[in-house]
């Protein structure tokens, strides 16, 4: 990317990256990267929530052109995704990897592979899927990969249950955050992820990332370089509390930042378990939540949602 030097090549410079790792290593040992705090040893091979110990798990890593617009531009967004999840809805897409363990252990050695083969495929940036719990392997990860010529932006994509503490160990290092704001509801977090606490978490988390990056930057093709992109999946039923977040969006965080209201919702997993959530997504529900979001001041939502199918 032309005149762009990701924040993480500075970090290398400096020592900040060896830093953080050492940090985030050392709280694997009693661990509390995540909202979780599970305090379990993951450097000896114990395993909590996530059910990840000190090697991260990988399910797949390709060339995406399914994220949102500035990530993908020509080439895709360079994906790679995290096997199991600290958060574990219920209604999960990915149920398979998240709730059943699809996918294979990799070292930092090879994590670091993945990213510079994806750079050498062209993709945009390196896309880190589900990474809450996999803090220490990306830094260990990155350690190496900077040395062999990784140069492209990183983004962080979550599904918003992370920690302020461990995203500070990201400051200088991660280019873009793309955090999920799911539920405003604690009972509906609760009853959907047992995390009632959820609603809170993101809030803090979306402000922490927005103070480290700022708005959405894109280049002159229209590309991401730096910022904060929040998704958004609505919900059957209102269970998301989409006004709620959006409000909270536009007032607290930026009525610039870049929102994807998300029309995918499906139920999937073990939907069927949570209460409202068996349901489909209808075409008005959709329709609603954007004019909500609009309303409430969001100035900057993506374009690129297909038409609306009901599953």
């Amino acid at each position: 990317m032309p005149g762009f030097e990701p924040a993480y090549i500075q970090a290398h410079q400096s020592g900040l990256l060896r830093r953080n790792l050492a940090e985030a290593n050392a709280r694997m040992s009693s661990c509390t990267l995540c909202p979780r705090m599970c305090r379990v040893d993951r450097l000896s091979g114990a395993t909590g929530v996530c059910r990840t110990g000190r090697r991260a798990l990988v399910s797949s890593f390709n060339a995406h052109f399914g994220e949102e617009a500035p990530l993908v531009g020509t080439n895709g967004s360079g994906t790679v995704f995290f096997t199991h999840c600290n958060l574990l809805c219920l209604f999960c897409q990915n149920f398979e990897i998240s709730h059943e363990g699809i996918g294979e252990e990799v070292s930092d050695e090879q994590i670091a592979g993945i990213m510079v083969a994806l750079q050498r495929q062209g993709c945009h940036n390196i896309n880190f899927v589900t990474p809450s719990h996999v803090v220490p392997q990306i830094l260990a990860a990155l350690e190496l990969a900077v040395p062999a010529g990784l140069n492209v932006p990183l983004v962080f994509n979550s599904g918003g249950y992370d920690r302020i503490e461990t995203l500070r160990l990201l400051d200088g290092v991660i280019d873009i955050y793309m955090p999920d704001f799911k539920f405003w509801d604690p009972e509906v977090a609760r009853n959907a992820c047992n995390a009632a606490d959820y609603p809170e978490a993101a809030r803090q988390a979306l402000l922490e990332m927005h103070r480290q990056v700022g708005d959405l930057e894109l280049d002159d093709r229209g590309i991401a370089r730096r910022g904060l992109l929040v998704r958004h999946l609505v919900m059957p039923g209102g269970l998301a509390g989409t006004r709620e977040v959006m409000r909270f969006i536009a007032r607290e965080v930026s009525p610039r930042t870049y929102v994807n209201v998300m029309s995918q919702y499906r139920p999937c997993g073990r939907a069927d378990e949570v209460l409202g959530m068996a349901a489909a997504l209808s075409a008005d529900e959709y329709r609603r939540a954007v004019h909500e979001a609009i309303a409430e001041g969001i100035t900057r939502l993506d374009q690129r949602q297909p038409p609306f199918r009901r599953w």
